[in-house]
């Protein structure tokens, strides 16, 4: 279940409750129930007040404590707790008006777990038992003889008679699986269905490497037929169920005599399953550096197929170990497109492994990834004497475990098991029978199946947020670095970004840094030049392989710079794309793929680099620059053309600085932030020069006094290549144009006014940040 949620400590003063006169919360969940009910006089009755006027719903623990409570009152309600006892035998209320997910009729038989449960006693009729317990009879025996036991309540409905508030209390944790199940009704009960999850589940079951295993661990005859036979069963359960078989066909007939009439007999049967295409030699794609030879592979697994009626149109395929798929390996995604039409493929690698719930779905390459969930079988769990933790430990995960609450969590489930889960014990066999019918005792579910295009196309129309992928830093992971090609490195992506924005001094900054020796930046793009503009725009979505071209491990040495190094010798890289600077998308990027970058920008006058852009417009030849005066296009509505808009936004929208920093401030540190004054980097590079080397900690210092002269002509500082010769930038740079209108200036001050005010706010908090001058001038002009 995917919900925003906002964890508060419970103080002297509540949160923000309301925003614009809407209720920010739809349910409050109070950890420690003793926290709501001794807030002060003040705060509960603003919170209750609060809870009436939005009709928000509380949830509360009963938090264990030393002290035993036997009868003690509530405050403010006429309700009575016990503490601290051992419990067994739970069971629901069919009669509650909470219940929605979770089905009342059965028992959980046993001990409950723990020895700090709350119980509840009421005598008014705004409150109904939801959960009953007994006492563990066998924790006190003096107390049950010859006595009848009564249920005991253990979670408990408040309907709001007695004071127009509806809570739900809990007497334990949630660490007894049934509380889960509860809780997920109580949000939805008491946030009147906002929070809810829908009722349906859909389960497909994939079986890896089938023809692939030593002999001893395949299938023989008997053990398909029971694949067939549970199948059917599982059918009469889940519509629609069938088993989703992945072949690697150049293992077939390599077991025994008796596993090779199993792989016969399989293919026998082949009608009776889904199909879909592991690797020829069941080998990691990532290891493929040629095209041609992974889509050789690919082919003899096809005729494989072919040869034996297998078939070939389910658009699904799975790597062996997700290798390729995340971090993505862009010939896999090539090949399968080319071989196998493949339109959905599945990992557990994205974002991360663990933890299980955070894992997400993404297209890439018009291929849909979606989450793929583990069962707790793999590849050597066959017999049930050797389980992990025995089968008690397998009987806890399908019982309420994780693997039940993985399937009452997630709308859509693709699990991940091995053609040896399926032979010796057959465990996967009773893992998945025992879930389903453990999931039609305790939940009201509605489960079902479909093939991998049908759960991808549902899948992404219930998450759209997770279409566009989102690139991190294979390095960061153990697990991604061994499923990520060798001929690939870390070491060469950027170690700070200059993100602009645009018209503020980028390109000569960008000059000046690679006058280094030990600095470098991309091998220029044949579209964008010096600008990768990976993090923003469609380049995003050509993936990591594209955007590290630019970055060769093996650097050649740099002949232009007054320090020279040596080929093979490290360099401090970096990257400047002057549209970053107000890319909303870009510091999510960026910060997953570099999250330890430095990130540098410089800011002049908003109002002087609005109409410096517009003139840039105007130099290359753009039409509506050409046709507009300045005036018309900043001030341009926004029922006017398209293209006058889109040049009124490129010109307005990056000028507001503070807005655009805080976005990048939500990702990164501010110690990892260097603002530079632009017009100090006009007129004075070389102390601008000497900070951002300290802040990037450059090793050794260029002494740039020595390699940056004045020039008269051009009215700013070049690179000095000799004693009379400058090399300074081209005719585009540092171009004069027109004053700016004063309708135009006094507009864009009125325009920039609280902007520039938030920057000056913005600064003094980040500290150790002079306000230049430039914005102490737009204010006193502005005021």
């Amino acid at each position: 279940m995917q919900a925003k949620y906002k964890i508060e400590v419970a103080g002297k003063s509540l949160p923000v409750l309301t925003n614009l006169d809407k209720g920010r919360y739809g349910v409050i969940v109070f950890e420690n129930l003793d926290k709501y009910l001794n807030m002060d006089k003040w705060n509960r009755e603003l919170l209750d007040k609060y809870c009436r006027e939005y009709s928000v719903g509380i949830v509360g623990f009963v938090s264990p404590s030393e002290e035993t409570l036997v009868g003690a009152q509530l405050r403010d309600f006429p309700l009575f707790v016990h503490t601290n006892l051992r419990l067994r035998d739970a069971s629901l209320n069919p009669s509650s008006s909470v219940l929605r997910l979770t089905r009342a009729g059965e028992t959980a038989w046993g001990a409950l777990p723990g020895d700090d449960w709350a119980v509840f006693q009421h005598n008014h009729s705004t409150y109904e038992p939801v959960e009953w317990a007994q006492r563990n009879t066998q924790e006190y025996p003096a107390d049950s003889v010859g006595q009848v036991q009564l249920p005991l309540t253990t979670v408990l409905q408040d309907r709001g008679q007695l004071d127009g508030i509806q809570r739900v209390l809990f007497g334990s944790s949630l660490r007894f699986w049934l509380h889960r199940l509860v809780f997920l009704d109580a949000l939805s009960y008491l946030s009147h269905g906002q929070l809810s999850l829908s009722l349906e589940r859909m389960i497909l079951v994939d079986i890896d490497d089938i023809f692939v295993g030593e002999k001893g661990t395949r299938l023989r005859p008997d053990d398909v037929r029971a694949l067939i036979a549970t199948q059917k069963i599982i059918g009469g359960m889940v519509p629609g169920f069938r088993f989703n078989l992945g072949f690697s066909g150049k293992y077939y007939h390599h077991g025994t005599r008796e596993e090779n009439l199993g792989d016969d007999f399989l293919l026998q049967n082949v009608q009776e399953f889904n199909w879909f295409s592991h690797m020829w030699k069941h080998q990691q794609p990532h290891l493929y550096d040629n095209l041609t030879l992974l889509m050789a592979e690919m082919q003899l697994n096809f005729a494989f197929a072919k040869e034996h009626n297998i078939p070939t149109n389910s658009g699904y395929s799975i790597s062996p170990h997700h290798s390729g798929v995340y971090p993505a390996h862009e010939l896999l995604y090539m090949a399968w497109k080319q071989v196998w039409n493949v339109k959905v493929t599945s990992t557990e690698e994205y974002p991360h492994l663990r933890p299980a719930r955070l894992r997400r779905g993404f297209i890439h390459r018009n291929i849909m990834v979606l989450p793929r969930q583990t069962c707790g079988l793999f590849t050597h769990t066959m017999y049930i004497d050797r389980y992990p933790g025995g089968r008690d430990k397998l009987d806890e995960s399908i019982q309420g475990g994780e693997l039940f609450q993985t399937i009452v969590y997630n709308p859509i489930n693709i699990f991940m098991t091995h053609m040896s889960n399926y032979g010796s014990d057959r465990l996967a066999l009773y893992t998945f029978q025992s879930v389903i019918k453990f999931l039609q005792c305790w939940t009201n579910l509605k489960l079902a199946s479909a093939p991998p295009i049908q759960l991808a196309e549902m899948y992404f129309r219930l998450h759209p947020e997770e279409v566009d992928p989102v690139w991190g830093n294979p390095c960061d992971d153990a697990r991604h670095k061994k499923i990520w090609s060798k001929t690939k490195s870390c070491d060469s992506l950027p170690k700070f970004l200059v993100i602009g924005p645009q018209k503020t001094g980028t390109t000569a900054l960008y000059t000046f840094l690679s006058m280094h020796g030990s600095v470098a930046s991309n091998i220029p793009s044949p579209d964008t030049f010096e600008e990768v503009q990976f993090f923003n725009g469609n380049n995003y979505y050509r993936g990591l392989d594209w955007y590290m071209d630019f970055f060769p491990s093996e650097t050649l040495p740099n002949t232009s710079s007054p320090m020279p190094t040596a080929v093979g010798t490290p360099r401090y890289m970096f990257e400047k794309s002057a549209t970053y600077f107000d890319g909303e998308a870009v510091p999510k990027r960026a910060h997953a793929l570099l999250p330890h970058a430095k990130i540098v920008t410089i800011l002049i006058s908003p109002a002087k680099r609005a109409y410096s852009w517009y003139q840039h417009q105007r130099a290359h030849g753009d039409v509506i620059a050409n046709n507009y005066s300045f005036y018309q296009v900043i001030t341009a509505s926004d029922s006017a053309p398209r293209a006058l808009k889109d040049l009124r936004n490129r010109c307005l929208n990056p000028g507001k600085y503070a807005q655009h920093l805080e976005h990048w401030l939500a990702y990164y540190p501010a110690q990892q932030l260097h603002i530079i004054d632009g017009e100090q980097l006009r007129l004075n590079p070389i102390d601008v020069m000497n900070e951002l080397q300290r802040f990037l900690k450059i090793q050794p210092l260029l002494d740039y006094s020595n390699h940056l002269r004045y020039d008269v002509k051009k009215g700013f500082y070049c690179q000095a290549v000799s004693e009379k010769r400058n090399k300074c930038l081209g005719k585009s740079k540092g171009r004069q144009y027109p004053q700016m209108d004063e309708r135009s200036a006094k507009l864009l001050q009125r325009y920039y006014l609280n902007h520039n005010t938030a920057l000056v706010k913005l600064l003094k908090k980040l500290g150790s940040r002079p306000i230049p001058q430039w914005l102490k001038d737009d204010l006193s002009t502005g005021t």
